[in-house]
């Protein structure tokens, strides 16, 4: 085997990754576009965790714009809800010019919700019952801002604060909640996350990623929920935990609910009307006698999924960035990248360095290899002649063939290891691309704007294809005509696949065939040398 099988395989089991890939996109829940207008953004959760939907749209609200310098964000006095959510750092995926609107409630529906919930017939305070603003302050001059809101009902008052902070997309989120009747009442709080089931702008094609919902518990780890999982009635997920949380995920961003850790809460997600959804915790916060407050304290993430600020919030949060099956090798190699980053500063260039540091790793496998390859070029003549002296005779071929390896130390196998040992690197980096807000919009030099996604002059797949075509003349011709003619082709459909695909990654693709060119060169003519060599020693 040599290089030439060693691309086939390579394109074989590339061609079955993105097949497996864009079969899970495919049975994947079918998005709707259109959405609910539904005022009162989901289901309240009763004290048991069921449905039952709310209809506010006749109670009166009142818009407040709150800014810090990461967020744009718009509470609705009704329920003290979240209802907008603008991240000035982030652009937008299809106007550049705009921030990413990440809570909404205009033709797509998608906020956050807490409340308290109690026996049939009780109505504390939740998401459809009119708050007052009672702070004043809008916007973040110091390293936070305290966001207050008070509301009535039911024989308990409550007071939100919301704690915004400097340069971050947490939020802090605390209730005061005040017995103000004569009687003990037993509410529960619960935190909620609503939306429908529209499609995220943006996106690369070719490159699925998971939009949903999902779970975090110490027993059950990680668990996601698709919309048609739900559709079906067929999700499974914990039910009740005392810690984790929960949340939910689209490319590169996330909200999520981590509810006070260590006391038990009940999970549910659910359908809350035409294309609308919900996910709640709720927990019950015990007998509270008359007078009596008590405290509730949770955080809020409205945000990218940065790896560094999510663990530093819980420290299994980050695994909403969803690297798949690669988690094993994507993690340790993010790491590494964001290292190199903190030092270079441009993550083109960190992509740059990464290369040479795995070409450097791999350097004494690939020597071997190229080594191999450079005698089987060079053999290339004898090998021919032996075709031309057994003709049919496949046995007696195949016996020269192998003494010939033998006496001049060939491997046939050693041509393919190159290129087999960038399959796990290829991928892995693929979902390191596609999964880090990091490269979101990171630029690298000219042209290339943003790494996450495709070249839009298409200028690196052409450089892609010309340094394939440079390594395969370096590589030993197949004696096969129309073997050697497809070979010919395999740079031009690498180079058509790569077209829509990350252009960190086809810088990746560039630098190692670059790399690997220099290398078989030096190998070649080193082997060249000692050649002349040793015959200038006989004579």
């Amino acid at each position: 085997m040599d290089i030439r099988r060693g691309i086939l395989w390579m394109i074989f089991l590339f061609s079955v990754f993105m097949v497996w890939s864009n079969w899970q996109s495919y049975n994947a829940p079918k998005h709707v576009e259109t959405a609910t207008t539904t005022q009162s953004n989901g289901a309240t959760p009763t004290a048991t965790t069921a449905p039952a939907v709310s209809n506010a749209a006749t109670q009166p609200s009142e818009k407040v714009q709150i800014s810090t310098d990461v967020f744009n964000l718009t509470f609705d006095t009704l329920g003290a809800q979240i209802v907008r959510a603008e991240l000035l750092d982030h652009h937008d995926a299809e106007d550049k010019t705009q921030p990413t609107v990440l809570l909404s409630t205009g033709d797509n529906t998608y906020t956050v919700q807490s409340g308290l919930v109690g026996a049939a017939g009780t109505a504390y305070p939740k998401q459809d019952t009119p708050f007052t603003l009672v702070s004043s302050e809008k916007t973040l001059t110091g390293d936070s801002l305290d966001v207050v809101f008070r509301a009535e009902s039911g024989g308990l008052e409550v007071t939100r604060t919301y704690t915004l902070h400097k340069g971050s997309y947490r939020i802090d989120v605390k209730d005061s909640i005040k017995n103000i009747s004569d009687t003990t009442q037993n509410p529960s709080q619960y935190l909620q996350i609503t939306r429908d089931n529209h499609k995220p702008a943006g996106g690369l094609y070719m490159a699925p990623t998971y939009t949903g919902w999902a779970v975090y518990s110490d027993s059950e780890r990680f668990q996601k929920v698709t919309f048609e999982e739900i559709d079906k009635n067929t999700a499974e997920y914990v039910k009740q935990a005392p810690d984790g949380w929960i949340s939910f995920i689209q490319h590169f961003f996330v909200t999520a609910w981590i509810p006070e850790q260590g006391k038990e809460h009940n999970i549910q997600i659910r359908k809350a009307g035409k294309d609308l959804y919900a996910i709640s915790s709720v927990e019950p916060l015990g007998a509270v006698a008359a007078g009596q407050t008590v405290d509730t304290k949770a955080t809020l993430w409205v945000g990218p999924q940065d790896q560094k600020a999510l663990a530093a919030i819980d420290p299994t949060l980050d695994l909403v960035v969803d690297y798949g099956w690669l988690t094993l090798i994507a993690k340790p190699m993010f790491k590494l990248m964001s290292w190199l980053h903190s030092w270079i500063g441009n993550w083109g260039w960190t992509i740059v360095v990464l290369t040479i540091i795995i070409k450097i790793i791999l350097y004494p496998l690939s020597a071997a290899s190229y080594r191999s390859m450079a005698k089987m070029k060079e053999a290339a003549p004898r090998m021919q002649a032996l075709r031309e002296q057994y003709g049919d005779d496949r046995q007696k071929l195949n016996a020269a063939m192998m003494e010939m390896y033998r006496t001049e130390k060939i491997n046939p196998l050693g041509g393919c290891l190159p290129i087999m040992l960038q399959i796990p690197v290829f991928l892995t980096l693929y979902r390191v691309l596609l999964a880090s807000v990091e490269m979101r919009g990171a630029p690298w030099l000219g042209w290339i704007h943003d790494l996450s996604v495709a070249d839009p002059y298409f200028i690196l797949p052409i450089i892609m294809i010309a340094t394939m075509f440079i390594q395969m003349k370096l590589n030993p011709t197949p004696p096969d005509p129309m073997q050697a003619r497809i070979m010919m082709i395999m740079p031009l459909v690498f180079g058509v696949m790569m077209l829509w695909f990350p252009a960190g990654l086809v810088l990746y693709w560039i630098v190692n065939n670059v790399l690997s060119i220099a290398q078989q060169q030096w190998i070649t003519r080193h082997l060249r040398q000692a050649a002349n060599e040793q015959i200038l020693t006989h004579k």
